[in-house]
């Protein structure tokens, strides 16, 4: 049995309520600050997600190992593919790995900060 639960999960980003604003319009939740915070939190029915000001911030690249990798990432399940397909392009998300006829029950983008999420099939 651990000894701590998780508080948060916090993601770098040089504007934290653009990426906030994101993620609400994907994932609903409300959100905590404002345009000149250097810290703004998104809260959800399962948890909080924290975006923190970071300036100078270098996305990682899709898929890397070497350098540039990415750390972590968002996987978010989605009863309709095709539509949440579209609503995260529209919402300013980019594709990175999209293959759509190998059915492999997920399709990776970069948000608008450029971390990488994927949507997975429900």
């Amino acid at each position: 049995m651990g000894f701590a639960t998780l508080q948060l999960t916090a993601i770098d980003c040089p504007q934290p309520l653009r990426l906030a604003e994101f993620y609400a319009a994907v994932l609903g939740g409300r959100i905590e600050g404002g345009e000149d915070d250097d810290w703004v939190e998104l809260h959800l029915d399962g948890g909080r997600l924290a975006f923190q000001r970071a300036e100078d911030l270098t996305p990682p690249e899709w898929p890397r190992a070497d350098r540039n990798s990415q750390q972590l990432h968002l996987d978010l399940t989605v009863t309709d593919m095709d539509a949440a397909h579209a609503r995260v392009l529209e919402l300013g998300a980019r594709e990175l790995d999209v293959d759509e006829d190998a059915h492999a029950g997920f399709r990776a983008f970069a948000d608008p900060a450029g971390h990488p999420f994927c949507l997975c099939r429900a």
